[in-house]
């Protein structure tokens, strides 16, 4: 049986071949630097370990620009949310894509299947009752999937004991609210990731900061985003057995390939694919629904 690793980047799409506004074209970075053309997706270089690029359709059929509720749902569940709820819902899910994750979400079928989940992100604490009150009116799909497979949450000590990532795995945004964390370098917070590979059969991890540096139309804080990305993702790879092990990197919608604009874009979606059978799951991959059932194929292989 196959390990399966699902790295979600949140707001990379794959754009046009525009430095001044796409830093997947200016970062140096071989994994990011994929181009949308009429003859399909292509590639600045063959990618490192065979991945395989593929772009993932976001708009789900439902009109408007993709957004991270129904997104996050679709990836998460493999049924379409935007159109089970007759529009894209940004950022957090509603109650009925809660009620959608509680049920079908990854995680849960996972572990149904009598198998291991890992979800990696740890949590920081919350400073006051306030930001208490809105962390449970405001829950991510993932905290939702990962609550109902009843599977542990982590915590800033297991990030100092080396068990757990933050969302921005150098740790410096937590270092910045004052928390004593060491500072992680994307080789090491990607050494971290490939050891909790050996506990599991499936692990999932999420990172944000690309969506947020397309928001703000930074170019240059973009391709530093992309830069330690494939650091941490080519670290991964380097030490995971990838003839026994399938790594799936996606995006739920566009963002930081086109800094023109603040808001999100049509693109379709970053997919990658590696390891075992990785040809035959990449011929599978071609909208946000087929993500969590070429997760569970593999799972399988």
């Amino acid at each position: 049986m196959a390990k399966v690793i699902l790295l979600f980047v949140d707001g990379v799409g794959i754009g046009r071949g525009e430095a001044e506004s796409n830093p997947c074209v200016k970062a140096r970075t071989t994994i990011f630097r994929l181009f949308d053309t009429p003859h399909g997706i292509r590639s600045h270089a063959p990618l490192p370990y065979g991945g395989i690029p593929r772009g993932l359709d976001a708009s789900l059929g439902v009109s408007g620009l993709p957004q991270s509720g129904t997104g996050q749902t679709t990836i998460l569940t493999g049924y379409n949310a935007a159109q089970l709820e007759g529009r894209h819902v940004p950022a957090f899910p509603t109650r009925r894509l809660q009620a959608l994750l509680a049920e079908h979400s990854l995680l849960k079928q996972v572990v149904r299947r009598g198998k291991r989940g890992l979800f990696l992100n740890a949590y920081r604490p919350t400073s006051s009752l306030q930001e208490e009150r809105r962390r449970r009116r405001w829950v991510s799909a993932s905290t939702v999937a990962n609550r109902a497979a009843r599977l542990p949450f982590h915590t800033l000590e297991d990030i100092r004991a080396g068990r757990a990532l933050y969302h921005d795995f150098t740790n410096c945004a937590l270092r910045e609210r004052g928390f004593p964390l060491p500072c992680y370098s994307p080789v090491t917070a990607g050494g971290i990731l490939a050891r909790r590979v050996q506990d599991t059969d499936f692990l999932f991890f999420e990172y944000f900061q690309t969506d947020l540096a397309g928001h703000a139309q930074d170019v240059e804080r973009g391709v530093s985003e992309l830069e330690k990305l494939e650091a941490f993702i080519l670290q991964i790879l380097r030490l995971v057995d990838l003839t026994t092990t399938v790594c799936l990197l996606v995006s739920d919608h566009g963002n930081l390939e086109d800094m023109r604009v603040r808001t999100h874009t049509r693109n379709k979606a970053l997919a990658v694919i590696w390891g075992q059978e990785n040809g035959v799951l990449a011929g599978r991959l071609h909208s946000l629904t087929d993500v969590a059932p070429v997760v569970l194929q593999a799972l399988e292989l």
